[in-house]
């Protein structure tokens, strides 16, 4: 029975079409015993999205809907699986007002969360470091190379963890190794766990928990968890409770990675 909590719905801008019922339906073949649907939560007004495509979450108009559809279905399907109504939520460095007032706002109808970083600053510009290839590449030129990029994460990362965002702050940090998804064309010559460990004994300090994502398994240039086995076990050893997360896009993605997790990890 598979317990996931990082899905995405078409809600999602760089998402899929499939309908809400097809992801449960699917979930339900698959033996899920629960899932978290997990939307991109809209993005500040004054924040000007920065990928390319400008599709990184959910428009705030279609806030309303999202509650309202999925409070449908959890009622529907309540004696089949237990489904929880859940947000991503993006911490963004000098955002945390904004995002504070929006927790406070919708934060007392989430049954589940998770607190992620995928926009990066430089000077006075963001950047969305797993957009493509293409403007990870680029990234690395403006932050002035793949060290400084990581550095740059990890900063970000840390600060999301320590910074106070309110009473309805996720407490579940989203795919600590994102900045990984492109590793095998940009190969990092500083180990990993120099940059993690400070992170889990951060995660640990305040009891929050960890997003075991199987997304990266799908993607060619990563063909890893977010975080890989060995930093999964390192988080273990400090009695972080790691959730399994497929971070679904579509139907068919769900599962995606399970089988390759180290599952005697997952709380």
């Amino acid at each position: 029975m598979i317990i996931d909590k990082h899905v995405h719905t078409p809600y999602c801008p760089h998402g899929s079409t499939d309908s809400i019922e097809k992801y449960i339906e699917r979930a339900l073949e698959l033996q899920y015993k629960e899932i978290s649907f997990t939307e991109h939560a809209p993005l500040p007004i004054n924040f000007s999205d920065p990928a390319p495509d400008k599709d990184s979450a959910m428009e705030f108009d279609r806030l309303p809907s999202y509650f309202q559809e999925l409070k449908k279905w959890k009622a529907y399907y309540s004696s089949s699986i237990k489904i929880n109504i859940g947000l991503e939520i993006d911490f963004i460095e000098g955002y945390n007002k904004e995002v504070k007032e929006f927790l406070d706002e919708y934060g007392p109808l989430l049954d589940d969360s998770i607190l992620s970083v995928h926009f990066l600053k430089n000077k006075e510009f963001y950047y969305c470091m797993d957009f493509s290839e293409q403007e990870f590449a680029r990234m690395i030129e403006i932050f002035g190379g793949l060290p400084a990029l990581y550095d740059a994460y990890f900063s970000t990362l840390l600060q999301s963890i320590e910074c106070n965002l309110g009473t309805y702050k996720p407490k579940r940090v989203g795919h600590i190794t994102l900045i990984e998804k492109f590793k095998k064309s940009f190969p990092s010559s500083i180990p990993i766990e120099k940059y993690v460990f400070p992170i889990l004994d951060a995660i640990s300090k305040k009891g929050y928990e960890l997003d075991y994502n199987g997304a990266g398994f799908i993607k060619p240039l990563c063909n890893d968890s977010y975080p890989p086995a060995s930093i999964a076990m390192e988080a273990y050893k400090r009695k972080i409770p790691l959730h399994y997360g497929s971070d679904a896009h579509s139907a068919k993605g769900l599962a995606q990675g399970y089988s390759k997790l180290a599952k005697d990890l997952l709380g």
